[in-house]
This record gives C-alpha cells, structure tokens and sequence, in this order.
C-alpha cells in the first residue's frame, strides 16, 4: 500500500497516528455530514481506524488518511472497498486478500467511507484525491470498474459524484440501515475503463481551473 502524492493532497496508508488529525478535521463543522459515520472526538477516531485496518488485514479495503499539503495537516480520509480480483478467462473471482497477498491487482473496486474537513471542501482536494485514486486504479492496476455509492438523500454527494465525471446507475433500494435509524436508498455511480481517459481529462481541466 503506497502513498499517492499530487500538488494539492497526499494520501497516506491509514494508521493509528492519524487519529488525533482525524478527531480534528471532523470537529472542524459537521454539518455536511448527516448521511455517513464520521468519526467524533479523539477515541472514536481510534476505534474508526481499528475498524478500517482490520478490514485491510482481511483484504476487504485500502484505506488512506487525507493530507492536505497547504496547511500540511489531516483533512479527512477515504478508501478502496468492495475489492474483487477475477483470474481468467474463463474469469474466476478469487479472495482479494489471498490474491493481492500472491501480487496480484483489483480487478473491480469501489471508491468509498470518504469525507473532508469542512476547510478542505470546495478547494480541489476532493478533485485530485479522486484523480490520484482512479489513476492508481485504471493506469496501475488496471481496473474494468470503479463504483462510488452514497445515500440516495445525499444530494451534496451526488452532485460531487456525477461532477467528476461517473455515470449514474440506478438506485439500490432498502439498501442499508442508514445513521439516522432508518433505512438507506443508495445512488450507484461507476466509471469503467473505456471512459477513463475522458474522466481523466475532466478532473485535470478542473484542477487546472482551481490553480
């Protein structure tokens, strides 16, 4: 697990010493974070990266910490999830722990768990995370499918979603318990490999636009 480093953003494999940034950057505002878990106060950003890396150990996600190179400092956090490698053809699905632990890449992944401090919202970061993130995973590792999710009630994300150039799938529906005791709808987006080089194209012409 590397770090993925642009002008703007570094993001850096999750660990325990990113709680206290964390717990920082989530106390920042929260008001754009009623549909997803953040983490609140020191102890719950601990138990939050316990979580995220036994899901790395288990081989069910990547996660980062989001560094924000103007104030130099944690701005929030992200990951790779919903990880399948496909050996083939005839295409077989195998373990993504077992199989990334013998070199092999995903195949197909989800985007996801991502949130900002409410100082890095709206300055690019966001772009360039998503830039560096789909890189890795089109260029890298050659992916056939990027998805990214959220609650269908989230409209903020959607439009944050589609703006980066993802496609609109449909919604899932009585999808997952929701945060706020209900039940969550979700939106589906993707990006598959034949429209990433114009994806690629749209984030940089945006980040050209924020510099």
């Amino acid at each position: 697990m590397s770090t993925l480093t642009g002008a703007l953003v570094r993001l850096d494999p999750l660990s325990p010493g990113h709680a206290a940034g964390l717990a920082e950057a989530a106390a920042e505002s929260r008001e754009h974070f009623g549909y997803s878990p953040i983490p609140h106060g020191v102890q719950d950003a601990e138990r939050y990266i316990r979580t995220a890396l036994t899901e790395r150990d288990q081989g069910e996600s990547i996660p980062y910490a989001v560094i924000d190179l103007r104030r130099n400092k944690v701005a929030g956090s992200t990951r790779f999830l919903d990880i399948d490698c496909w050996s083939g053809p005839p295409w077989i699905v195998e373990p993504a722990a077992a199989a990334m632990a013998l070199g092999a890449t995903p195949t197909v992944a989800e985007i996801g768990h991502t949130w900002l401090a409410a100082s890095a919202q709206r300055t690019g970061i966001n772009v360039e995370m998503k830039l560096l993130m789909l890189t890795l995973a089109f260029d890298d590792w050659q992916c056939l499918r990027i998805t990214l999710k959220t609650d269908a009630r989230n409209q903020r994300s959607r439009t944050a979603i589609a703006a980066i150039g993802a496609t609109f799938e449909g919604v899932r529906r009585a999808h997952l318990p929701a945060i706020d005791g209900g039940i969550r709808d979700s939106a589906y987006y993707s990006i598959v490999a034949a429209e990433w080089p114009a994806v690629r194209d749209l984030l940089r012409a945006r980040l050209d636009r924020n510099r």
